[in-house]
């Protein structure tokens, strides 16, 4: 379609609207000139009552009633319609003659449905359904609701019942609800179960209030009445639509149960109470069965945990190093059965807070000193040391300034990885190669096993939480990996500098 085209259908619609907006202002004119008028409405006051001059023929077009009305009595030139006033015939006579109505007073909106259900008026029948049902709020729904009453609008009632089960927690003892009759109370319990709810306690308590004083107003013999209505309410209840709780609550209350209710409702509790206890008993008994499988574990943990007791004690109570296996290799690499035997946790980043200053105060000076640290990506690493970290500048072999830092020299160093799953790699001991590079003092960093400059083989940044490993300067590599290499730098904690410490654990004397 070209521009022409389109040029051409919107001028066609801008004269279709504005045909039909002449039209209106015609129509609206028709109504207020008097002009060839043939009929008149009287309102309000019989004695002195307001006329309106309008066309029967617009009326016979736009109302079924008028057109009956006018058909049977054509020779009658006016008609008396005292029940309503002038406001309110203004507005249907406005939407009879130009489909306009004014909704501004919302008070007169019920009024307004009455009258178009009058003259027969279906879709001023819908819009104002439609306008009163968006209208209902928590406020005023009781004035709706008995407003409907005469009027018997379905939409409308279940907009209020839909409210009223909404606040039924907060209005149970509202006056307005007790004001509900039988049937509406009826209608409410249809309701609720055709939404598939549970019925709460409080409802059965506006219940036998709501009887309770409905059988105050009655004469006659009260228990009979009192009897007829809690049957007429407990018949309709379902029996899926109480729960035990409910029920066993609702037992407490002042009620005429019907037999059949009774029956609907207790017998499928007492099978859920009876399949209940079987179910624990079955649970119980394959409780006690795997009970019976697990004792051999347990035991077997128990003589591990002993063990660990007597022959680990520092590992008793490690967050990290939890497998014997683990154990005996520490031993083992340590060589040095004093120390394995005397050593404890000193430092612990969970516990004693992740930040160097915190560590180098806990550690620094303690001489034989293990290190042992494990990610969030569950990589156990860690060093050991047989001088220690020392602020104490004539200990270091190496010594640098701005900021002051240095290398200590330890023969005996070694690093070390108990777990690296992604590489597949069993525990392994990594000796120095360069000893005045064993070990890196910086009161700015945490734990460092040096390397040249800044290629460190690992070591932890001042909040403890992850670091650098480039894993091969100052000692030696796993068989068939190269220095400087994405595997050497990814060792030991799985990458360069991405990993992230769950806990730092420092062991000494």
């Amino acid at each position: 379609m070209n521009t022409n085209q389109n040029q051409n259908q919107n001028e066609m619609k801008n004269l279709q609207k504005k045909v039909t907006k002449n039209l209106i202002k015609d129509y609206s004119n028709l109504l207020n000139g008097n002009s060839f008028t043939d009929f008149s409405i009287f309102v309000e006051n019989k004695s002195n009552p307001f006329e309106f001059k309008v066309h029967k023929s617009i009326l016979c077009s736009r109302s079924p009633f008028f057109d009956k009305f006018l058909r049977e009595k054509n020779e009658i030139g006016k008609i008396f319609l005292n029940q309503f006033n002038k406001k309110e015939m203004e507005s249907i006579l406005s939407y009879i003659y130009y489909g306009n109505i004014s909704f501004e007073n919302q008070e007169n909106l019920i009024q307004l449905m009455e009258i178009s259900i009058y003259f027969k008026l279906n879709l001023l029948k819908e819009i104002i359904q439609k306008k009163i049902s968006n209208s209902i709020n928590y406020s005023n729904f009781f004035q709706f609701f008995f407003q409907n009453r005469d009027l018997k609008l379905n939409e409308i009632e279940m907009k209020c019942f839909e409210l009223i089960n909404q606040n039924f927690s907060q209005i149970q003892n509202n006056e307005n609800l007790f004001n509900l009759t039988k049937e509406e109370i009826i209608k409410f319990i249809q309701f609720k179960q055709e939404k598939k709810e549970i019925f709460q306690f409080d409802f059965f308590q506006f219940l036998n209030n709501w009887i309770e004083k409905r059988n105050q107003r009655l004469k006659g013999k009260k228990e009979k009445q009192k009897k007829r209505l809690s049957h007429s309410f407990f018949s309709l209840f379902d029996k899926d639509s109480i729960s035990k709780q409910e029920f066993d609550k609702l037992k407490k209350l002042d009620f005429f149960l019907p037999k059949s209710f009774l029956i609907d409702i207790q017998q499928p509790l007492l099978e859920i109470k009876g399949k209940e206890v079987e179910e624990k008993e079955k649970e119980k008994e394959k409780l006690n069965l795997e009970i019976e499988k697990m004792k051999p574990i347990f035991e077997k943990y128990s003589q591990i945990e002993n063990e660990i007791k007597k022959n680990f004690p520092p590992f008793s109570d490690s967050e990290i190093i939890k497998e014997m296996g683990f154990m005996k290799k520490l031993k083992e690499w340590i060589k040095d059965d004093d120390f394995f035997s005397k050593m404890k946790k000193g430092y612990s980043a969970k516990k004693d807070g992740f930040d160097c200053k915190t560590w180098h105060s806990f550690c620094d000076d303690k001489g034989k000193t293990l290190v042992i640290i494990q990610t969030k990506e569950n990589y156990i690493f860690g060093g050991f040391t047989s001088i220690g970290f020392t602020s104490n500048e004539s200990k270091w072999s190496i010594k640098r300034t701005n900021p002051i830092r240095g290398y200590i020299s330890d023969p005996k160093a070694f690093i070390f990885s108990l777990r690296n799953d992604k590489n597949d790699r069993s525990s392994e001991k990594f000796r120095i190669r360069k000893e005045r590079n064993s070990i890196y003092y910086f009161i700015g960093y945490g734990p460092s096993f040096a390397g040249v400059d800044k290629n460190f083989d690992f070591y932890l940044k001042c909040h403890l939480k992850g670091g650098y490993s480039n894993f091969g300067y100052s000692y030696s590599l796993p068989k068939g990996i190269k220095k400087g290499t994405n595997e050497a730098q990814s060792y030991l904690a799985g990458s360069f500098d991405k990993w992230v410490v769950d806990e730092l654990e420092t062991y000494f004397i």
